[in-house]
């Protein structure tokens, strides 16, 4: 059976990278009908998932996601593929959570003229 393994660093810490994996598993669950459980640790959490075909864990960390999955054999001659969409995935997950993360410059002041009168 091919295995597929994912290996992704963030600076995003456990909570926000919490957030992340919970929007993939949600996104994984809706997309392609996967049964996602999430396991809670002091340190780190694990999202198990499977449907027919397909099982792995995603490790969620306070600085990288560590995943690894197994493809049954007729999913097998997908694993490229499916490991691409993965990827994919989980990398437009992190983006996004970067980008909503990041601090906004100020707004600049509009100049004020001194007032008649």
């Amino acid at each position: 059976m091919p295995d597929i393994h994912i290996h992704r660093p963030h600076k995003l810490g456990l909570q926000r990278a919490r957030e992340v994996a919970w929007k993939w598993a949600e996104e994984v669950e809706a997309k392609f009908d996967m049964a996602c459980t999430v396991m809670e640790g002091d340190t780190s959490d694990t999202v198990s998932f499977t449907r027919t075909g397909v099982n792995g864990t995603l490790i969620v960390a306070p600085d990288h996601f560590e995943l690894q999955a197994r493809l049954g054999f007729l999913l097998g001659a997908f694993a490229r593929t499916i490991e691409q969409q993965i990827e994919s995935n989980l990398d437009d997950l992190l983006a996004r959570e970067t980008a909503a993360r990041k601090p906004r410059p100020a707004a600049k002041k509009a100049a004020r003229s001194p007032g008649k009168g």
